[in-house]
């Protein structure tokens, strides 16, 4: 039933050397992917609820809710991404650790709900932010590997919004546009990726083992000296 988990006995060709790809492997790009589809489902139905039902109480929690999910899913996504820059991956995910934490912060000391907070209070938006900085530089990887139209525009559909928001450039009308464009262009995105082959979200296992066995020895010789 599964058996697109399995490892296969193919060989790859890797910049660095031949490779094969591992069921543990496999099952990372399932966990990335249907944790990038949960993210972009729990974001359009915010989204849904809020342009066309408003800011009701009863919305606003159900928003805390999705928000909730979608920063969980997208905590789940940087943890089984494959990025051959550690560096860059590192620092994506403690964007994502320093927004989410931060949310956690407004829910648990502010007495109006945390959307609420986070759209009123510019202070509150920056230090989320960083959330939606990680989730922008997950669009940038994908764009930049895959040439995915959508995501090329959502890296730079995210940035404008929020900032555009953040220093308020932006009219309400602007504002709903863009966040209908990027709830849209999120769930095609992940509805994309979900039945795309998997070893391309894999990369080049070759690439993984060369960068990590340079870091290895610049270490070493760091301890050496």
């Amino acid at each position: 039933m599964f058996s697109f988990l399995e490892a296969s006995s193919d060989i790859y060709q890797g910049h660095f050397g031949e490779f094969t790809i591992s069921k543990d492997d496999r099952i990372e790009v399932v966990i990335y992917r249907g944790a990038m589809l949960l993210a972009a489902s729990s974001f359009a139905l915010g989204s849904i609820l809020f342009l066309l039902l408003g800011p009701q109480a009863h919305v606003l929690s159900w928003l805390t809710g999705l928000f909730i999910c979608f920063a969980v899913a997208i905590g789940v996504s940087l943890a089984t991404i494959h990025i051959y820059m550690s560096a860059l991956h590192r620092a994506l995910q403690i964007f994502w650790a320093i927004g989410s934490l931060v949310a956690v912060y407004i829910a648990i000391t502010q007495p109006s709900p945390l959307i609420t907070s986070i759209y009123q209070q510019p202070l509150h938006l920056f230090g989320v932010g960083w959330l939606f900085v990680a989730l922008t530089g997950i669009f940038f990887k994908e764009a930049f590997c895959f040439n995915h139209g959508e995501t090329k525009l959502l890296t730079g559909v995210v940035p404008i919004l929020l900032l555009g928001h953040w220093l308020n450039w932006l009219p309400i009308i602007g504002e709903k546009v863009l966040l209908g464009t990027w709830a849209i262009l999120f769930m095609i995105f992940a509805s994309r990726k979900i039945v795309k082959p998997i070893p391309p979200d894999i990369g080049d296992k070759s690439v993984f083992e060369y960068l990590h066995n340079q870091q290895r020895s610049t270490q070493l010789e760091t301890s050496n000296d």
